[in-house]
């Protein structure tokens, strides 16, 4: 039998990518039945995106509130300095991550990102207090290097990681 053109193996991975994206937890064999594969085909496919980073992790999505927490968003604008060498390994080694228990918080996503902002952490706290601990404790590690931190309170997550809240109708108490 023929390899598979390569337009064929990225439309399979594809495939598999959004099923997993639907639920990572979903069996094989379902996944398989879901995108028409063998059970072996896809348990392949997967090895292949884990192997080359394609994939790099798998997450459940959490109500914070049900955990007694918070959720934040910082989004931070870099002052014109340059980037140095010092700062480049501070950001690279995730020195954020070092001061994130230190204050009570968990770093959900860091995002280096192009347009107004620069930089967007998202975090979970039990409360502003603890934020704002931890945007400052932020802005001390970056001294120098942040023109603007804003924090923002998320209020309602209506979908996270491309899964729409079970519980969105709710979200009309916020409107």
């Amino acid at each position: 039998m023929p390899k598979s053109s390569q337009k064929q193996i990225d439309a399979d991975e594809k495939k598999v990518i959004r099923e997993l994206q639907k639920n990572a937890k979903e069996s094989i064999d379902k996944i398989a039945e879901n995108c028409g594969f063998s059970r072996q085909k896809v348990w392949r496919i997967i090895k292949r995106l884990e192997k080359n980073k394609t994939i790099w992790g798998y997450a459940a999505i959490v109500n914070e509130k049900k955990q007694d927490l918070e959720h934040f968003i910082m989004l931070i604008k870099k002052t014109t300095l340059p980037i140095d060498e010092k700062l480049a390994d501070k950001i690279v080694t995730r020195k954020l991550e070092d001061i994130a228990p230190n204050t009570g918080v968990k770093v959900e996503s860091s995002l280096y990102v192009h347009g107004v902002y620069d930089w967007i952490v998202s975090f979970t706290a039990k409360d502003i207090k603890q934020a704002k601990k931890f945007s400052e404790k932020f802005n001390e590690l970056y001294e120098g290097y942040i023109g603007e931190l804003h924090l923002v309170e998320t209020l309602f997550p209506v979908k996270k990681q491309g899964i729409l809240n079970p519980k969105a109708i709710e979200l009309k108490e916020f409107l």
